[in-house]
C-alpha cells in the first residue's frame, strides 16, 4: 500500500519525549502524512519538530488544540481536511491529568478531566468516522490511549483514573459501530512511561517491577500503534493491548 498522501492526526503531541511525538514520527517513516494538535508547546519547538517530521518525504502540519473547548473537535478536522485532506487515522493520545485525591476532588477538576479525556476523544472519534464515511477510503484507523485503569488502583488521581477508564467501555463499543465502514477502533496502554515525567527516584522505584530490565520508553508504544494502523492488523477491532514490558503491580 502506498501511504504517500493517506493523513493521519495525532493529538497531544507538545514536547519531544512524549508518547505523541514518537507517533508522528513512526507515522512519517512510513510514509503517512502527519496533521498533530498541541497546547501550550513552544513555537520553535513546534517549527524544529514539524521540518523534522518533513524531511521524511511527507507532508506534516500541526494546530494549537485547548480540548476543554466544546468545539475543538471540530476545529481540528476542519484544519485537516482544509490543509491535507481527509483522514484515514486518529490516535487520541491528548490527557489532561492533575492529582487530586477524595480531599482535593472538586467539580472543575472533574469537569476539566471530563473535557479531555472523554468528551473531547469521543467527538473527535465519532465525527472522523462520519467524514471517513463520506470519502472514498474503505480502510481506517482509531486508537485510544489509556492507562490500564482497570489493572489496580490510581491513587491521588481518581478524575484521570474514572475519565481514562471510560476510554475502554467506549473503544468496544465503537469498534461494533464502525467496522461495517472498515474503521477499527482499538486502545493501548502503554503502562508507566518515561515521557519526562519521571524523576531519578521514580526510576529507582519503577525498575525492579519491569520484568524486561528497563522502564518502557514512547517508541515501545509508537511500534505498536504503528503495527495497528498496519494493513496486518486489519482483523484486529475492540481490543484493549496492554504493552508493559511485563510491568507488575504489585
Amino acid at each position: 500500500m502506498n501511504r504517500l498522501g493517506q493523513v493521519a492526526v495525532i493529538t497531544g503531541v507538545s514536547h519531544s519525549k512524549g508518547i505523541g511525538a514518537a507517533v508522528c514520527l513512526e507515522f512519517a517513516k512510513a510514509g503517512y502524512d502527519v496533521f498533530f494538535t498541541c497546547w501550550d508547546a513552544e513555537e520553535k519547538w513546534l517549527k524544529i519538530f514539524k521540518k523534522e517530521i518533513q524531511d521524511y518525504g511527507v507532508v506534516c502540519n500541526y494546530i494549537e488544540a485547548d480540548f476543554r473547548q466544546q468545539d475543538s473537535y471540530t476545529r481540528v478536522l476542519n484544519g485537516v481536511e482544509a490543509t491535507l485532506g481527509v483522514p484515514v487515522i486518529l490516535i487520541n493520545n491528548a490527557a489532561h491529568s492533575v492529582v487530586d485525591g477524595y480531599k482535593n476532588l472538586d467539580v472543575n477538576m472533574l469537569d476539566e478531566h471530563y473535557a479531555v479525556n472523554m468528551r473531547a476523544l469521543m467527538m473527535l472519534s465519532v465525527e472522523f468516522a462520519k467524514r471517513f464515511e463520506a470519502s472514498p477510503f474503505t480502510a481506517g484507523r482509531i486508537i485510544n490511549i489509556t492507562s490500564g485503569q482497570n489493572l489496580g488502583p490510581m491513587v491521588d488521581e481518581l478524575a484521570y483514573g474514572a475519565t481514562k477508564g471510560a476510554i475502554s467501555a467506549f473503544t468496544s463499543s465503537l469498534s461494533a459501530e464502525l467496522a461495517p465502514l472498515g474503521i477499527t477502533v482499538n486502545a493501548v496502554n502503554p503502562g508507566p512511561t518515561d515521557t519526562g515525567w519521571m524523576t531519578n527516584e521514580i526510576k529507582k522505584e519503577l525498575l525492579p517491577k519491569f520484568k524486561m530490565g528497563r522502564i518502557g520508553m514512547p517508541k515501545d508504544a509508537a511500534r505498536l500503534i504503528a503495527f495497528l494502523v498496519s494493513e496486518e492488523a486489519e482483523w484486529i477491532t475492540g481490543q484493549i493491548l496492554h504493552s508493559e514490558g511485563g510491568f507488575l503491580r504489585s
